[in-house]
C-alpha cells in the first residue's frame, strides 16, 4: 500500500491504521449500546471503549435537559473512576453550548487557542487538539454533545477522527432518544399507577363506607384499629352484607396500602386447585404445568391477601394453610425449597365457625390463628336506619352505570325500609337496579319499587306486615321523618298534611324545599 507523505502524522500513524483502528472501535462500541443496562452506564461504556480502544481521550457526553433546556455533562471519562460533575451549559455558552446552539461539528488544532473554551471540567491537556461533534435524531435539533481529545498532537487526520466521533454521535442518538422516551413511558405508567392507588385508596376510605348506625360505627372503630397492625383479621357476616369491603377498608387504610391486594374465593376451587392457585407450582407439578407459576401467597407478598369463603376448605387443606399463617413458610406444588413471604392474611366466613370446630369439621387450632381479631359485618336488618344512605348511594352508583340521572323518592326509600332483606345490601342493590330498569322518567318511586316483585321476595310463609302508622308527635321523630309521615298519611296532599302538624301550605312547603324532601306525584 501506498501511502502519500500528508498521510503520515507525527506520530507516524498512517491513515489506514487509524481507519482500522476506528472500525474496530465502532464495533465494541455496538457492543456496548446492545447491552440492556441504564443510559448512564452505556454512555459511561461507549466513553471507556473510546478511551482504551482509539485514540480519542476525555470522553464526555453532556445531553440536553428538556426542563431548562441546558446542556448538562452526563458522562465523562478520564481513565479512572471519578463522579461526575453536575456542571451545565446554556445554549451558545462556551464551546460546548456553541455546538448545542449551532448544531456543527467543531475542531481545533491546539484547544489553548480556542476563547470559547471554558474548561469547567479540567478534562483536557490546552496543547492537544479537540474534537466536539452534535448528538442529532434525524434532522431534528441536537439533543447533546460528545466530546473528545486526541491522544497526539495535529496530524493531519483531525477530520477523520472527526467522522469516526460523528458516526459515534449518530449511535449515541438512537439509544439516548429511547432511553429518554423509555423513561418518558415509566413516568407516565408511575403517575397512572400513584393516581390509581390514590383512587382506590380514597375509594375504599372508611369515610366513604356507608352507614351511620350504631352497629357500623362500631365496625369503622375496629377498622380503625386493627388497620394500623399486621394482625390476622377474620371478617364474620351474612351473605351480601359487605365482608370484602371491609376487607379493603383495612388494607387500604394501613400501612401495607402500596402493596398489593391480592383476593381468592376459596369455596370456588376443588383442593388440588387450591393449592396451586395459592402456593404455585413448579414445572412439571402435574399434567399441564408447563412452566412454573408464582402463587397468591407469593404475589402478596409485602401486602395482604383476601381469603373469602375461608369456612369451606377442607380438612386436609387446613393443615397446609395453618403453616403459612404460623410461620410464613410453604412449598410450592412439585417444589423441595422452602419460600418465605411477608404476608397479612385478612379471611371472611358467612358459617358459624365455633360449630364447626365442636362438629371437627374446622381445626381448632387454625380456628385460633385465624380468629386473632373478629369483625363483625351487622346484617342489613338489624341497621335498618342505614338503608335511606344506602339506598341514595346505590342509586347514584346506578346513575352512574346507566349513564343517566336517576333519583329516589322519600315514600320508596320507607318502603325499602320494611323489608328484611335476607341477602343484605347485594339485594338491596339488586331490587334497585330493576326498579332503574322499570323507571322510565329515573325516578324510583314507590310504583317502580313495587314493579320489582320485592313482596314476592319475603321468606316463604310469612306475609307482607302492614304499615305501621308512624307517631307524629313522637319526641325521637326528626323533623324530615315527621313532614314525610303526614305527606304519606294525607296521600301525599300538602294542604291535608300540613293541617296534620298544625302548619299552613306554605310552611309545610318551605320545609318540603329545605329538607330536601322528593314529593310523590300521581
Amino acid at each position: 500500500m501506498v501511502i502519500s507523505p500528508s498521510a503520515v502524522g507525527t506520530t507516524g500513524r498512517s491513515r489506514a491504521h487509524v481507519i482500522e483502528m476506528h472500525l474496530d472501535t465502532l464495533y465494541q462500541v455496538s457492543q456496548v449500546l446492545s447491552c440492556s443496562s441504564g443510559l448512564q452506564e452505556i454512555l459511561s461504556g461507549v466513553l471507556h471503549v473510546l478511551h482504551e480502544s482509539s485514540d480519542m481521550r476525555c470522553g464526555m457526553v453532556s445531553l440536553l435537559d428538556p426542563g431548562s433546556g441546558e446542556l448538562m455533562v452526563g458522562a465523562a471519562h478520564t481513565g479512572t473512576r471519578e463522579k461526575v460533575e453536575k456542571v451545565r451549559y446554556r445554549p451558545g455558552e462556551g464551546l460546548m453550548g456553541a455546538i448545542l446552539k449551532e448544531g456543527d461539528t467543531v475542531m481545533v488544532g491546539r484547544i489553548a487557542d480556542e476563547p470559547r473554551f471554558l474548561d469547567r471540567m479540567g478534562l483536557y491537556a490546552p496543547d492537544l487538539p479537540f474534537v466536539g461533534v452534535p448528538i442529532r435524531v434525524g434532522e431534528d435539533n441536537p439533543i447533546g454533545v460528545l466530546a473528545a481529545q486526541p491522544s497526539c498532537g495535529d496530524d493531519g487526520l483531525l477530520e477523520e477522527r472527526a467522522r469516526f466521533l460523528e458516526m459515534v454521535a449518530n449511535l449515541l442518538a438512537q439509544t439516548v432518544r429511547r432511553a429518554w422516551d423509555l423513561e418518558q413511558e415509566r413516568r407516565a405508567l408511575t403517575d397512572e399507577r400513584d393516581r390509581l392507588r390514590r383512587q382506590v385508596r380514597g375509594g375504599y376510605h372508611l369515610d366513604n363506607v356507608v352507614g351511620h348506625s350504631k352497629e357500623m360505627r362500631r365496625v369503622f372503630e375496629q377498622v380503625r384499629q386493627v388497620a394500623k397492625w399486621h394482625t390476622t383479621v377474620l371478617v364474620r357476616g351474612e351473605t351480601g352484607t359487605g365482608k370484602e369491603l371491609i376487607a379493603n377498608a383495612i388494607h387500604y387504610n394501613s400501612p401495607r396500602a402500596n402493596g398489593h391486594f391480592v383476593k381468592l374465593n376459596c369455596a370456588a376451587l376443588p383442593d388440588n386447585l387450591l393449592e396451586s392457585e395459592l402456593f404455585g407450582h413448579e414445572r412439571g407439578a402435574f399434567t399441564g404445568a408447563v412452566s412454573q407459576r408464582k402463587g397468591r401467597f407469593e404475589q402478596a407478598d409485602g401486602g395482604t391477601i383476601f381469603l373469602d369463603e375461608i369456612g369451606e376448605i377442607s380438612q386436609a387443606f387446613q393443615a397446609k394453610l395453618l403453616r403459612v399463617l404460623q410461620e410464613g413458610e410453604f412449598e410450592r406444588v412439585g417444589g423441595t425449597r422452602t419460600l418465605k413471604v411477608d404476608v397479612r392474611v385478612i379471611a371472611a366466613t358467612n358459617r358459624p365457625l365455633e360449630e364447626d370446630v365442636e362438629r371437627g369439621d374446622f381445626r381448632e387450632d387454625l380456628y385460633y390463628r385465624l380468629n386473632v381479631m373478629p369483625i363483625f359485618v351487622p346484617a342489613l336488618r338489624n341497621r335498618s336506619e342505614d338503608i335511606p344512605d344506602l339506598a341514595r348511594f346505590l342509586v347514584d352508583k346506578l346513575a352512574k352505570a346507566q349513564g343517566r340521572p336517576l333519583d329516589i323518592t322519600d315514600s320508596a326509600i320507607r318502603t325499602l325500609m320494611r323489608h328484611e332483606w335476607p341477602g343484605n345490601v347485594r339485594e338491596l342493590e339488586n331490587c334497585l337496579e330493576r326498579a332503574a330498569i322499570m323507571s322510565e322518567t329515573g325516578t324510583i318511586d314507590l310504583d317502580a319499587i313495587n314493579l320489582t316483585g320485592l313482596e314476592d321476595k319475603l321468606p316463604l310463609g310469612r306475609k307482607p306486615e302492614p304499615e305501621v302508622e308512624v307517631d307524629l308527635d313522637d319526641p325521637d321523630l326528626d323533623e324530615r321523618e315527621r313532614v314525610i309521615a303526614a305527606l304519606e298519611r294525607a296521600g301525599w296532599v300538602q294542604a291535608k298534611a300540613a293541617r296534620l302538624l298544625g302548619m299552613t301550605p306554605r310552611q309545610i312547603a318551605y320545609r318540603i324545599q329545605t329538607l330536601k324532601i322528593r314529593v310523590r306525584q300521581f
